[in-house]
């Protein structure tokens, strides 16, 4: 049974790359290793919730993609949410591109009757890329310091956005940003 779904914005290779690089470096220090394990890719949520139509909106999804362009993203500070869950993350310079994108995907989306939480509306979303998921409580500090260890900011471009299903994560289908081969 799925736990939910998101619909996730993903990067170029050399930037992919980097943030493998950190998922790999927890694994191996036995901190986490739930992304991997999940068969995740990196990413940055932009809209999550338990009930979706996946089918409805693959076309309003490929249609909002196809008139976006690539656009840059820059991971450039480290952060964790006040929360149980221990989630480490690198986060995003939040450019004017980047928000956009995210509002004008939930106002797509919006018109198709989805309800969008709280935590994706406009003045609430804070974007972040995850790299680490339940992260012991005593090992928090090493965690921080393994991502104190990258050299940030680490640059690259966000390239495509997917629909996935969870826990595992299974891909539902994605889509180039500026991809202009619409068929019907």
């Amino acid at each position: 049974m799925s736990e939910g779904y998101a619909i996730e914005l993903y990067f170029d290779p050399a930037l992919e790359n980097q943030v493998l690089k950190a998922w790999n470096v927890f694994a191996r220090r036995q901190i986490s290793t739930k992304l991997i394990n999940n068969e995740s890719r990196p990413h940055i949520t932009l809209f999550s919730t338990i009930f979706f139509d996946s089918t409805k909106l693959e076309s309003v999804v490929k249609t909002f993609v196809s008139k976006q362009e690539p656009l840059s993203i820059s991971l450039s500070t480290i952060g964790t949410f006040s929360s149980d869950n221990n989630v480490l993350f690198l986060s995003p310079t939040p450019s004017l591109s980047l928000l956009q994108l995210q509002s004008q995907l939930c106002d797509a989306i919006k018109k198709e009757g989805v309800e969008i939480g709280e935590e994706y509306r406009v003045d609430s979303w804070v974007p972040f890329c995850p790299v680490a998921l339940d992260v012991p409580k005593s090992r928090m500090a090493e965690g921080f310091s393994v991502l104190r260890d990258l050299k940030l900011p680490v640059n690259g471009y966000g390239m495509e956005i997917g629909l996935v299903e969870f826990s595992p994560v299974r891909e539902v289908f994605s889509f180039p940003l500026g991809n202009n081969n619409l068929e019907s």
